[in-house]
């Protein structure tokens, strides 16, 4: 028998039955560059009573512009990508080998679940997945794309994965079959309505939206490249940013960011709340700005805030907050809510960042909202107010109701009264609570020159 011509056959039937999965992990890597993993792992499967070649799931390692990932790719042509036990014993040695040697991972996942016959086996398995996974946060980057539908106790991994990529009208996600969950709903939903981004927008799991797997890839390669080299030149240090001082809202707030570096996650939760990566004078940070008017904390856009804060602790990045935010809702909903819960693991976790936290208030800190994102005492390195901020107790209206309840003024005439006398960021700054009051033009150097101190103090 010629061995070299069987295992010629046997590597082109390994191709065929996972031609499109071979496509989809040759659209986000080097050319030629994937190395398999276990190619020729497979078990019987008694329920069906056959053999299934690479038990529905590709692994290996490529390179990404040069940068290494291992790859977990199930391969959907296969039993619907249904999971096995030795597809989970695949998947964990190729988690095992991404932790010896800090490898960032990608999954590419499409399954609708178990594989029928398995048994508690395949619970074993996906156990051991979820677990290594859970080990493997902040140790190396996880990314994670909804390659279709996952259905399933897998779909655990895109809360755990740094980042979850949705391709549009292509990716359905759901921790049991949508059919099922419409069903116990007592609706007739579409697979798209139950588990699409739009279906699942409250869930805080989808990080980008994209439209095909090359916008994956440009991604990937921007936010490693972000957290690989931390630093980078960068000549443009002191240039001002004039429009600030006559309007700032979000999109010209966006120019204190190098050109081209920054990427925003999960604008679909908590749109208000913008959570970004980029680079400022060539230093990676990470930045929240509260976008919009009147915005009180509840417990979705906490939540978003402290799980990309555990982003940033996990990965040492400097952390800025721009703010703009009154405290926590007054009302029923929030009030019998997880809010208090979020707000005290927020607190424990941002307690762990070790790097440079900057505050800079562009807009209002009112009461809580001030402690949690602009304090001092609350672990900020350095809080900033811009000229026109307002930082008190209360917000104006409020603050008027209160201070001046004896008084039968204009309630206008007193609001600025109130801003005067009680909000002026003057009135916080004589205290030490705020270091400096700057001209929002200026902010860009301010921040720039106050990362890079505190870059050199850490």
């Amino acid at each position: 028998m010629d061995k070299i011509r069987l295992l010629q056959q046997r590597k082109q039937n390994l191709l065929e039955v996972g031609k499109k999965v071979r496509q989809d992990i040759s659209a986000l890597i080097d050319d030629k560059s994937f190395v398999e993993l276990s190619a020729f792992s497979f078990s019987k499967n008694d329920f069906y009573g056959t053999d299934e070649q690479g038990e529905g799931v590709v692994t290996g390692y490529a390179t990404i512009n040069g940068f290494p990932f291992y790859i977990v790719a199930q391969n959907y042509e296969i039993l619907s990508g249904g999971v096995s036990k030795a597809n989970c014993a695949k998947i964990s040695r190729c988690l095992d080998e991404a932790e010896k040697t800090s490898t960032p991972v990608i999954y590419l996942l499409a399954s609708q679940g178990v594989q029928v016959g398995e048994g508690l086996g395949v619970m074993e398995g996906l156990s051991s997945i979820i677990l290594k996974a859970s080990r493997l946060k902040g140790t190396v980057n996880q990314y994670l794309i909804v390659n279709g539908e996952v259905y399933g106790f897998l779909s655990v991994l895109s809360a755990i994965c740094d980042f979850t990529y949705f391709i549009d009208k292509k990716s359905v996600l759901a921790s049991s079959s949508p059919f099922v969950i419409s069903a116990k709903s007592g609706k007739n939903l579409s697979k798209f309505e139950v588990g699409g981004e739009n279906g699942i927008k409250n869930a805080n799991l989808v990080s980008f939206s994209v439209k095909s797997l090359e916008e994956v890839k440009k991604s990937i390669l921007s936010i490693n490249e972000l957290l690989s080299e931390r630093i980078t030149d960068c000549g443009d240090l002191n240039s001002a940013i004039p429009e600030l001082d006559k309007k700032t809202d979000y999109k010209t707030l966006l120019k204190i960011f190098d050109k081209g570096s920054v990427t925003e996650v999960g604008n679909s939760f908590s749109p208000e709340i913008k959570c970004l990566l980029g680079r400022i004078g060539g230093i990676a940070v990470a930045v929240t700005v509260f976008d919009g008017d009147n915005i009180f904390l509840n417990s979705h856009n906490v939540r978003k805030i402290r799980d990309f804060i555990e982003f940033v602790c996990c990965y040492s990045l400097p952390y800025i907050t721009f703010s703009n935010v009154l405290g926590i809702a007054p009302d029923m909903a929030t009030n019998n809510s997880l809010v208090l819960k979020e707000i005290a693991d927020y607190v424990s976790i941002f307690d762990c960042i070790d790097t440079a936290k900057i505050s800079v208030i562009y807009k209002k800190a009112i009461g809580a909202g001030y402690s949690l994102f602009a304090s001092k005492s609350i672990g900020f390195d350095y809080t900033f107010a811009f000229a026109n901020a307002e930082i008190s107790l209360f917000d104006s209206e409020q603050g008027v109701e209160i201070e001046f309840s004896d008084e039968k003024a204009d309630k206008q005439k007193l609001a600025e009264r109130y801003f005067n006398e009680k909000a002026d960021p003057i009135n916080s700054a004589k205290y030490g609570y705020v270091d400096n009051i700057i001209q929002p033009s200026l902010v860009r150097q301010y921040l720039i020159s106050s990362l890079q101190m505190l870059l050199k103090r850490g």
